[in-house]
């Protein structure tokens, strides 16, 4: 393979490059160094090392004896991953049949889910909202009820730019491959599972994993339909230490720490996918 050359006019777009991954790098690790200091100390050395007598583990003993961090754990993760299974599968069905049947509202739909993205979420949370609490779903006892009544905003509010991204792969499948499935007996779900979504894991795969994020970081929707402590999600649980503990930077740093590093582990094992679904895209015809 023939190495690529190094010219002298890289030099300042390595240096932008360098200057931005600083800047968005640096704050985690400040937060997280800050996270094992005393509250007393965060102020007077905030950008020491905790080493020696700064080092102490009492903000996260504190943080997992006075809140219900596991709790909120699980109730994260079954939201996000309900999310983005329910996303993926309705999204896809709906990508599959916009691209691939033709039907009078076909172009009225596809303009309908461009326009579904221009709006946002604070925009149709009250009628949300009111509605669920028609079907007797929010603010419930039920831990299941509970989960569903923020789990359906969430699905829907993913659906648009899922549908958009996915619509775009399929396009770009060679339809004689579903055309063959078709000679063989396969009907339209079989055709869909069997055929379009191996073909576009990589896809599915990038749809799945940002619809997981913006569930777990959406705060938003969890303020309204979450309301009872034990039923709280991890970002439901740091806004409300945010409320009643906003001047223990070494507890709050802690809290920080706690949900953004399952979100990184997330990125850092399937970036991957992330990139080679983003790309695939730009590469088929």
């Amino acid at each position: 393979m023939k190495e690529k050359k190094f010219h002298a006019s890289s030099i300042p777009v390595y240096l932008i490059l360098i200057i931005w991954a600083l800047t968005t790098i640096y704050p985690l690790v400040w937060v997280v160094q800050n996270s094992f200091k005393g509250k007393d100390k965060i102020l007077s050395q905030s950008f020491s090392l905790p080493l020696g007598e700064l080092f102490t583990t009492a903000n996260y003993q504190k943080a997992f004896s006075n809140l219900n961090i596991f709790g909120a754990y699980k109730n994260s993760i079954v939201i996000s991953c309900s999310v983005a299974l329910f996303v993926i599968i309705f999204a896809g069905m709906a990508a599959f049949g916009l691209v691939r049947y033709q039907f009078r509202l076909r172009g009225f739909l596809n303009s309908m889910v461009i326009a579904a993205m221009m709006f946002p979420v604070y925009a149709t949370i009250i009628p949300v909202f009111t509605m669920e609490a028609g079907w007797g779903i929010t603010n419930t006892p039920s831990w299941s009820l509970t989960m569903l009544s923020v789990t359906l905003p969430q699905i829907a509010g993913n659906m648009a730019f899922a549908i958009v991204v996915l619509t775009g792969y399929i396009r770009g499948l060679p339809i004689e491959l579903e055309e063959a499935a078709y000679m063989e007996g396969c009907n339209a779900f079989q055709i869909f599972f069997k055929v379009v979504v191996p073909l576009t894991k990589p896809s599915f795969a990038t749809v799945a994993i940002f619809s997981f994020l913006w569930s777990y970081n959406d705060l938003f929707t969890q303020m309204f339909f979450l309301r009872r402590p034990e039923m709280w999600a991890i970002t439901r649980l740091l806004n409300q230490l945010t409320s009643q503990e906003g001047t223990n930077y070494g507890l709050m740093a802690a809290a920080v720490t706690l949900v953004v590093v399952p979100v990184l582990i997330v990125y850092i094992f399937l970036q991957k996918y992330i990139i080679k679904g983003m790309t695939a895209g730009a590469v088929k015809g």
